[in-house]
C-alpha cells in the first residue's frame, strides 16, 4: 500500500465542479487583483474567526512582514519568537529590519513557551509572535498578560491554525494582530501563493490595506511605504470555495486525529501529539516523537508511506541567523523535539485503512 504525505488530488477531485466555475467567472470578468472574490473571500473568512477586518495578501510570510511594519517594528527593535517554527515567522521581523529573539518550546504543545518568555524581554522588545504550530493554539492568557505588563504588542502566526480554538474562540482574534497562510497544502489551501491579515484594530486595519497596496488608500496618492501584497482574483475565488467545506475538512482531520492515536497505543517509545486542554486542535501536521527517527523514517518510505520533518533544524541554529550567535544548547527542548519529531500523514480524505497501515508498520518497526 502507497500512503501519500498529502494527497491534494483527492481534493480537487471532491470540489471540482464548484471551483471551475468560480475560476473560469474570474477569467471571464477580467478581475484578476483582488476583485469580489476576494472581497467576498476576506468578510466570509473573517467572519468566521472572529475577526472584524480582514484582508487576502499575497502570502502568509507577506502576512508576518505586513503585521510587524503595520506595528511600526524597525531597526533596533526586537521581537520575540519561537525558536521551534518555520523560518518565515522570523522574516517578518527581520524584514522590518528588527531582531528577531528566540525562545524555547513547551514540551508538550511544542509552541512557544510562555514561562520562557518574560526572561527574553528588553527595552527593545516591542514584540511577541505566538506561532500556534501544527494547528494546535499556543497558550494566549499567560503572553497575553505578559505583553500587557510590559506594554509590547501580542500578534498571532496562524498559518497552521485555520479553525483551531483557543478556549472556544478561534485563533486570529486572540492578539493585536494575525497572519495566516494559504499555501496550497493548508488545511485552506491556495491554488498558488495566498495569505491574510486579520484585527480587531481599525487603525491598523487601515495601514494593513495600504501597505498591501503601495501605501495608499487612493490610487496615485500614497501616504506611507507600502509594498504589493495584493490577493489575486483566482486565490480569492478558490479559496472561497474551499472555505464552504474548510469545517467538514476539519472534523475529517480530527477524527483521523482519533484514529491514529487509537492505533499506536501501546507502542513503546511512540509518543503521540497531546491536544492541550485549552485547545481545539486541527491537525494541520500529526506529529509524533520516537527516539530512532531516522531509521523510522526510512523504514516508512520502504514501506510506501511518505512523512516529513516540521522541522529538523531549530531557527537558533541556521546559518542564516548565524550573525546572531545562538548555538546548539541554548534551547534544549527544541532541539530534542528537532531530532525526535516525525509527521505522519494527514489530511481529510486520508482513510481508516491507511492510518491502520501505517501504525502496523510503524509497531512492526519498534518490535
Amino acid at each position: 500500500m502507497r500512503v501519500p504525505f498529502l494527497d491534494l488530488k483527492a481534493q480537487y477531485a471532491s470540489i471540482k465542479d464548484e471551483v471551475l466555475p468560480a475560476i473560469l467567472a474570474v477569467l471571464d470578468n477580467t478581475a484578476y487583483v483582488l476583485g469580489k472574490p476576494v472581497s467576498e473571500f476576506e468578510a466570509a473568512f473573517g467572519k468566521e474567526h472572529g475577526v472584524q477586518f480582514c484582508y487576502g495578501v499575497s502570502s502568509g510570510t507577506d502576512g508576518n512582514h505586513m503585521v510587524l511594519w503595520a506595528l511600526g517594528l524597525g531597526p533596533g527593535d526586537e521581537v520575540i519568537i519561537p525558536a521551534n517554527t518555520f523560518i518565515a515567522t522570523a522574516w517578518g521581523a527581520t524584514l522590518c529590519g528588527a531582531t528577531p529573539v528566540f525562545v524555547d518550546c513547551d514540551p508538550e504543545s511544542y509552541n512557544i513557551d510562555p514561562r520562557k518568555v518574560e526572561a527574553k524581554i528588553t527595552p527593545k522588545t516591542k514584540a511577541i509572535v505566538a506561532v500556534h504550530l501544527y494547528g494546535q493554539p499556543a497558550d494566549m492568557d499567560p503572553l497575553n498578560e505578559i505583553a500587557r505588563k510590559h506594554n509590547i504588542a501580542l500578534v498571532e502566526d496562524c498559518a497552521q491554525s485555520h479553525l483551531a480554538e483557543y478556549k472556544g474562540k478561534r485563533t486570529g482574534g486572540l492578539s493585536r494582530a494575525s497572519s495566516f497562510s494559504f499555501y496550497p497544502g493548508k488545511n485552506l489551501g491556495a491554488y498558488g501563493e495566498g495569505g491574510a491579515v486579520a484585527t480587531n484594530d481599525p487603525e491598523l486595519a487601515r495601514k494593513f490595506k495600504m501597505i498591501r497596496d503601495h501605501g495608499a488608500e487612493k490610487k496615485y496618492y500614497h501616504e506611507m511605504f507600502g509594498h504589493n501584497y495584493r490577493m489575486e482574483g483566482i486565490q480569492g475565488a478558490v479559496l472561497g470555495v474551499k472555505l464552504r467545506h474548510l469545517g467538514a475538512w476539519t472534523e475529517a482531520r480530527r477524527r483521523n486525529a482519533a484514529l491514529y492515536a487509537k492505533h499506536l497505543q501501546g507502542i513503546p517509545n511512540v509518543t503521540p501529539p497531546k491536544e492541550m486542554p485549552y485547545a481545539k486542535h486541527v491537525y494541520h501536521l500529526y506529529v509524533i516523537r520516537v527516539t530512532k527517527r531516522d531509521a523510522l523514517q526510512k523504514h516508512l518510505e520502504e514501506k510506501g508511506i511518505a512523512t516529513g520533518l516540521h522541522y529538523p533544524v531549530p531557527l537558533h541554529v541556521q546559518k542564516a541567523f548565524a550573525h546572531l550567535r545562538y548555538k546548539e544548547g541554548d534551547f534544549p527542548v527544541t532541539e530534542r523535539a528537532a531530532k525526535e519529531i516525525l509527521s505522519l500523514p494527514m489530511y481529510p480524505e486520508l482513510t481508516e485503512e491507511q492510518i491502520t497501515y501505517v501504525c502496523d508498520t510503524i509497531r512492526e518497526f519498534v518490535s
